[in-house]
């Protein structure tokens, strides 16, 4: 599961968190469970984490995430996301890899399905 708020996306542990900060400030919407009845701007919403998308997709608290990935320089990144991606993402990732970096060598084990060849 993930979580929209302001423009960004969010793994599902940090998602709670902004939640859980926002409602001790008394902004939780009349009913949060009826994602139609209020704006992802104003409280984080509930999104399908297996919707594919154009290119890896992280956490938005980047190395402040609660399920932060760390990478083998000890540098750390936001939790990936998902794994689904469209043909257009697919493209991206292996122009990316072919790059190199710590980050690319990640996305390569995460992104096992993919025909690196």
């Amino acid at each position: 599961m993930a979580y929209i708020y302001m423009a960004d996306i969010y793994c599902d542990s940090c998602g709670e968190k902004l939640k859980e900060e926002l409602d001790c400030l008394g902004e939780t919407p009349k009913d949060p469970e009826d994602h139609y009845s209020y704006d992802s701007d104003y409280y984080p919403k509930w999104c399908s984490d297996d919707e594919e998308s154009d290119s890896p997709q992280h956490c938005g608290n980047h190395e402040r995430c609660l399920e932060a990935v760390e990478l083998p320089s000890g540098r750390k990144i936001g939790a990936l996301i998902s794994t689904s991606l469209t043909s257009e993402g697919v493209d991206y990732l292996k122009d990316m890899v072919s790059e190199g970096g710590e980050v690319a060598d990640f996305w390569k084990e995460e992104f096992d399905w993919v025909d690196w060849d």
